[in-house]
């Protein structure tokens, strides 16, 4: 399979006439019935894709008719949301879409169907024992994450895709989709991002409304997507926030990156230390002005964030009746996290919004002069699904492989900030990530750094 073009040229191709939407169409369809998009999907909107009269009064507005995929915490008109879970199967089909999704189709966008996630959106792994485990897809070499051209199937180990919004990237990779509408509230669009060799933008939180889709943290939540570009990320970002983000059209030698030395590259496996590395060292050639900092406020998160942060208490809230009645047809994983929000005390929670606030204003002057921040998104590639199956006897390999993906993002999500995912890797390496990151509205800067740093690293 090759690389699939991102939205925007194919947005051109359509406008030069070298491809037509119905083409367009047909293509991620096959793409979405394909083997590679096993366990992505919830469900299929194959009637949209097949109606000539649904290619006259969609194709309009940015999207032009282009499909997208919505994850299934989303609200979808008609459609149960499940949130990856057996326990809200039975409820009602939501009365009206998400605005995120009602976002993406005023804009011309055509939904392809919502996508698998983790239940509840509760780990960074991206296994869901109830609708099966995508499996990673690397765009940049167009192929399953981790396998090499001369791989045999037999020998094949399928890479769990990360999560939560595991679905979403694999549709994104495999080219079944152009934008996966997802969430992020540790890293749950920018890890299945750096895992699939795909972009992955997480913006201030603030910016985009969570009406409609299943909370997990009412704190962290962010609304965002997933893209195989940055340019097509800036174009989501931009229906999704009802904002236009200005092009700074500055070279990478006018923006000052800081690089944190601490926690941030401690203990990076071999294939993520390999790709960091060679493109620090890319972007130092191309004259970027790269300036390492201890930055050792980091350090301070664990103190902080001691009794569990903001998940376990607000999801507990949520779903404390639910698990009161149904707590048998929960993923045991997910639900022991949840249930852990029980045991927190008030004066616990109210001791971490105020020390969640004082850290932000720390690491806010810290980061002054800086126009964004550098690191590998995640310190490890994925581990194998098999290894991350469910069982008792696996439990202690996937918490810590969880909590290793989500080390570097949720740094993010506590400091109310915005960061991008964009693949460092080569064609035929697992799949790495680096991601661009600051404190919280620093969106914009974000994007157009993260443009730049594109450019010079070449990736899809």
């Amino acid at each position: 399979m090759t690389t699939p073009t991102d939205l925007t040229s194919t947005l051109h191709a359509l406008e030069s006439g070298q491809t037509t939407l119905r083409q367009v169409l047909d293509a991620c369809l096959a793409q979405a019935e394909s083997p590679a998009c096993e366990h992505v999907f919830m469900s299929l909107n194959r009637d949209a894709f097949k109606s000539e009269n649904h290619l006259t009064t969609q194709a309009t507005g940015p999207l032009a008719g282009l499909p997208f995929s919505a994850k299934d915490l989303f609200d979808v008109q008609g459609e149960v949301t499940t949130a990856g879970s057996l326990v809200l199967k039975n409820t009602p089909q939501a009365l009206q879409d998400a605005p995120a999704v009602a976002c993406m189709r005023a804009a011309g966008g055509t939904l392809i169907g919502r996508t698998n996630m983790v239940e509840f959106a509760f780990s960074g792994v991206g296994v869901n024992p109830h609708y099966g485990t995508p499996a990673a897809w690397d765009a940049v070499s167009g192929r399953y994450a981790g396998q090499g051209a001369h791989t045999a199937e037999s020998d094949f180990q399928p890479l769990v895709p990360g999560g939560s919004s595991s679905g979403a990237a694999v549709s994104v990779a495999t080219g079944a989709a152009f934008i996966g509408l997802g969430s992020d509230t540790g890293g749950s669009i920018r890890i299945p991002a750096a895992l699939n060799g795909i972009v992955g933008f997480k913006n201030t939180a603030r910016r985009v409304s969570t009406q409609g889709a299943t909370p997990l943290s009412t704190t962290l939540d962010t609304i965002c997507a997933v893209t195989r570009s940055v340019r097509d990320a800036i174009l989501a970002h931009e229906i999704l926030a009802h904002r236009r983000v200005p092009r700074f059209q500055q070279s990478l030698s006018e923006y000052r990156l800081a690089i944190p030395t601490s926690f941030m590259l401690d203990q990076l496996s071999a294939p993520v230390q390999t790709a960091w590395q060679r493109s620090i060292a890319q972007l130092a050639r191309a004259g970027a002005n790269l300036t390492e900092i201890p930055l050792p406020e980091l350090n301070d998160l664990a103190d902080l964030l001691a009794t569990g942060g903001f998940s376990p208490p607000e999801s507990y809230a949520w779903h404390r009746h639910w698990l009161a009645q149904d707590a048998a047809l929960y993923d045991p994983r997910v639900a022991q996290r949840i249930e852990r929000g029980a045991q927190m005390k008030a004066f616990e929670y109210l001791d971490l919004l105020r020390g969640r606030q004082e850290w932000i204003q720390r690491m806010q002057k810290a980061l002054r002069g800086y126009d964004a921040l550098l690191s590998p998104t995640l310190p490890i590639t994925a581990p194998t699904i098999a290894s991350m199956a469910p069982g008792a006897e696996r439990d202690e390999a996937f918490f810590k492989a969880n909590s290793l993906l989500l080390r570097h993002t949720s740094v993010v999500n506590t400091l109310d900030g915005c960061a991008l995912s964009l693949p460092c890797h080569q064609a035929g390496e697992l799949p790495v990530g680096m991601m661009v990151w600051h404190g919280p509205m620093a969106d914009d800067a974000v994007l157009n750094v993260s443009l730049a740093i594109e450019r010079q690293l070449q990736v899809p």
